[in-house]
């Protein structure tokens, strides 16, 4: 009988030469003055020369701080819309099934479609939110959503929300079929208002696959690079330039692979945080089961 890691042993090489050679290569990279065009054999070895100037400056500085909103934004609206979406799934109610089944699609939408979609929406001279915000009377005249800097930030969020939310409603939802329902009418028996029954019953259900689902969607979240390309290429002024969007640049914009590199590994440590706390829920969640 062969021991267990001989049988894990082709998955192990395929996963070293996918995942971990390039990261390998990135590492040594981010130590070297590496151009694009130039190649790596004529680069030079710099030290921590690439991070100092990362970790001093301010574009980036301010990139980092630009995805955290966006980070915080985006993950906070699907939150709350999402466990607001997989309560009301969960109520009986005519075309239930149909509902559910609909709340798939926008998750379902690839998300360059998405971005190409919304920036159709946000179209300063025919977009549907103009017209639509206008008729209404709630706006005077049209205005360019994403070519403001003051909106252009939110207005990604907001179509990021549209897109992900979906995930988090899911999630919830799969976890209040395990909520006793004995629980609930014993509440309501003693007069226990929605609220109560929600902060009684109902969270100690769903917090867990909750909080799992939410650093996931963070982790997503800090390398978000799509939907700000096709919508805006970090624009306008760099009002909406993530950290990714940013590492793109230098490596692919100015050719410098090895600062670039640099930056890349920064926000890769960043995202170790939530990959820890992702494992750590992981683990109590096992043990609590």
């Amino acid at each position: 009988m062969p021991a267990p890691w001989l049988l894990l042993l082709p998955l192990l090489i395929v996963i070293a030469g996918i995942v971990g050679y390039p990261f390998v290569q990135t590492i040594v990279l981010s130590f070297t003055n590496a151009r694009l065009l130039t190649g790596f054999a004529a680069s030079h070895w710099v030290g921590f020369e690439n991070y100092q100037f990362a970790l001093t400056d301010v574009e980036f500085l301010q990139a980092l701080l630009r995805t955290l909103y966006f980070t915080g934004m985006s993950v906070g609206f699907e939150a709350i819309l999402g466990v607001l979406v997989a309560l009301l799934l969960n109520q009986e109610f005519r075309g239930r099934t149909l509902c559910r089944a609909l709340l798939v699609l926008p998750w379902a939408v690839p998300t360059i479609v998405n971005a190409l979609m919304w920036r159709l929406i946000y179209q300063p001279d025919f977009g549907g939110l103009n017209a639509a915000l206008v008729q209404t009377g709630l706006m005077d005249a049209y205005r360019s959503w994403l070519g403001d800097g003051a909106s252009a930030m939110n207005a990604i969020v907001f179509a990021d929300v549209w897109k992900n939310y979906p995930l988090v409603a899911l999630i919830v939802l799969a976890a209040l079929q395990n909520a006793p329902k004995d629980l609930y009418e014993a509440a309501r028996i003693d007069g226990a208002n929605a609220w109560q029954r929600f902060r009684v019953v109902t969270w100690p259900v769903i917090s867990a696959p909750l909080v799992i689902a939410l650093v996931l969607r963070c982790i997503e979240a800090l390398k978000v690079f799509d939907i700000v390309y096709v919508m805006t290429r970090g624009g306008p002024a760099n009002a909406t330039k993530t950290v990714s969007f940013f590492v793109y640049q230098e490596s692919f914009g100015f050719n410098r692979v090895g600062s670039g590199a640099s930056y890349a590994l920064i926000v890769v440590l960043i995202a170790t945080v939530f990959v820890a706390a992702y494992v750590r829920l992981l683990r109590r969640t096992e043990a609590g089961a």
